[in-house]
């Protein structure tokens, strides 16, 4: 739906250019390029894959490439003339960037130490991507150009995030000297992860089988039965149980989606 143009259109696009720009400055800081400490290394080792029994490892957080370029992929495309009035940027261009500021943010208070503030950051990073999904499944894309870009990167994101979160909340906990109120590790370790599998099986229903949310969130879960079934923190009940997840939100995620495809087949009765 293009409306005439404003200049409230201008500045979006303009807050979303911006805000890519620091992301991407953020993740250039993060990966320890710019001669700083890599996340995984970061307030003394406490996100990398050996700190806690859910985190991913290490080759899984490859994925933020993927997303990045999707983030700037986004950018740009908002940017495009065609683009500047459509009713479906004008409502996710603000939290978009929200999004990509909150990222910077995260990475910084890692890498200055300030690892509990870390928590409540990626929760409302969380929070924000959670609302960009409801937007997103609200008002259907323009093209198939739109849907790859911003539907595919929103939902990747999303999926991601909520495997981070997890293995962020823990890591703290881990690092301020919680023992669990004395419950066995792995017990917690497959609490965490069902409730990980169960927020994926509750995207895919929510979103009718969107994938980019399953395949990142999977992703996630898979790394994480990687690095328990080798490193240096092996737990075989934690990995056995991240590997069911991951091919439970698969499974769920296809089912879903074939079924949704079935009942809006033209010729469909939906009851």
């Amino acid at each position: 739906m293009n409306q005439t143009p404003a200049k409230n259109d201008t500045l979006r696009q303009l807050v979303v250019a911006a805000s890519a720009v620091v992301a991407i400055i953020g993740s250039f800081i993060g990966s320890g390029a710019a001669g700083g400490t890599q996340i995984q290394n970061a307030s003394n080792g406490a996100l990398s894959a050996d700190s806690t029994l859910i985190a991913p490892g290490g080759p899984a957080f490859s994925i933020w490439s993927v997303i990045y370029l999707g983030l700037v992929a986004y950018a740009v495309w908002q940017f495009l003339p065609s683009q500047k009035t459509e009713h479906r940027h004008r409502l996710l261009g603000y939290p978009v960037a929200a999004s990509l500021l909150l990222n910077a943010a995260w990475i910084l208070s890692v890498q200055f130490d300030l690892l509990p503030l870390s928590v409540p950051i990626i929760v409302i990073l969380l929070a924000v991507l959670a609302y960009i999904f409801v937007l997103i499944l609200r008002h259907r894309p323009t093209n198939t150009v739109d849907a790859i870009i911003t539907d595919g990167t929103m939902g990747l994101y999303l999926g991601w995030v909520c495997v981070a979160t997890a293995a962020n909340i823990s890591a703290v906990l881990v690092a301020a000297g919680f023992n669990g109120f004395g419950v066995n590790p792995n017990a917690w370790a497959l609490f965490v992860l069902a409730v990980a599998a169960a927020v994926g099986i509750a995207l895919a229903i929510y979103g009718k089988g969107r994938l980019a949310p399953a395949a990142a969130l999977s992703w996630g879960l898979a790394w994480v039965s990687v690095a328990r079934f080798s490193g240096d923190l092996v737990s075989t009940p934690a990995a056995i149980a991240a590997m069911v997840g991951a091919i439970l939100v698969v499974a769920f995620t296809v089912i879903i989606r074939l079924r949704t495809a079935t009942n809006n087949a033209p010729g469909t009765r939906v009851s």
